[in-house]
């Protein structure tokens, strides 16, 4: 439908990430309802706070439905009552059923962060920088029933970079999503058919954890160093001293040489770079961190504030701290 006339669409997704592509609709089809998660209570007064598509999609004219279930036919007849060509899907939130994906008439599509069957599932972005990947992407796939398992009609590759944050990386591909998406509806349905996924590449992405964050010191620097970077913005990685817990940011490796006989955690050196800790089999350097209830800061003006003793080092945070 790459003529004159416009693809009538809808559009699901909640978060910030979801926004360029909701935008990327807008732009080049007939939007005719954003659907998003509920609001939800947030910050410490628990106010209610509508998802960023709430928000985007009310700046632009979209009417906007918030859903509590998917799966009682409620949503199912109100999206067939709008007669859709297409439904686009970005981090949504929930797994569609067959009654959802059967309402459009070219189908649903999905925006993926990830070069699909790597790293299917909710946390995509994190998940390939805690594994350390050298490059990532974004994919479109026509939906299907399971978890991110539809054909893949088109993939845009990018680096990760070496210091690379999962909230740094989430900027990059939100754009690289709405840039690859509104490309696509501008040709779309008249797009070559999507490639089946190979079964035998594929990797899960499992939604984080908050305990997840806790640094392991017996870890290789470069596990460490992809741990801290991935776990940035959340849950962040956490350490612990003197059993209160110490949030760590913009990880380097170290020049200094790992001593024979330093603890895993150790602290070997405070400079005006950060701090350099001892690791499984080498030193990772820590350029800012967070104690509890305090602000982010310097890695060095924190250990000015409270000096490090000769071989004292991180372990891990007490119980709970985590939870």
């Amino acid at each position: 439908m790459s003529g004159s006339s416009r693809l009538r669409a809808v559009f699901m997704g909640s978060p910030d990430f979801a926004v360029s592509s909701l935008e990327a609709v807008a732009r080049t089809c007939e939007l005719v309802l954003a659907v998003t998660q509920p609001d939800k209570p947030a910050g410490r007064g628990r106010k209610l706070m509508p998802p960023a598509v709430k928000e985007a999609a009310l700046r632009l004219g979209v009417p906007v439905s918030q859903p509590v279930k998917v799966r009682d036919g409620t949503l199912a007849a109100q999206l067939q009552a709008l007669e859709p060509d297409v439904i686009v899907v970005t981090a949504y939130g929930r797994i569609l059923p067959r009654a959802i994906l059967e309402v459009p008439r070219h189908g649903c599509i999905n925006v993926h962060a990830s070069l699909l069957p790597r790293w299917r599932g909710a946390a995509p972005i994190q998940r390939a920088v805690l594994a350390g990947d050298r490059e990532t992407g974004v994919a479109i796939m026509r939906m299907e029933e399971g978890l991110d398992t539809g054909p893949v009609f088109r993939a845009v590759q990018t680096p990760i970079g070496p210091e690379e944050t999962s909230g740094e990386l989430f900027l990059r591909l939100a754009t690289l999503g709405g840039d690859l998406l509104a490309a696509f509806l501008g040709e779309f349905p008249e797009v070559p058919p999507p490639t089946p996924q190979d079964p035998t590449l594929v990797t899960l992405a499992p939604i984080l954890r908050k305990e997840e964050g806790v640094v392991d010191w017996t870890w290789s620097s470069g596990h460490v160093l992809n741990h801290i970077r991935g776990m940035d913005p959340w849950p962040a990685a956490v350490t612990g001293r003197e059993g209160t817990p110490v949030k760590l940011y913009r990880p380097r490796p170290s020049p200094l040489a790992r001593p024979d006989d330093a603890a895993p955690g150790e602290v070997l050196a405070v400079d005006r770079a950060g701090l350099h800790v001892a690791c499984g089999d080498g030193v990772v350097l820590v350029a800012e961190v967070q104690a509890a209830g305090a602000k982010r800061m310097p890695a060095q003006a924190y250990a000015a504030g409270k000096a490090f003793k000769k071989g004292e080092g991180f372990s891990a945070p007490a119980r709970g701290e985590t939870e």
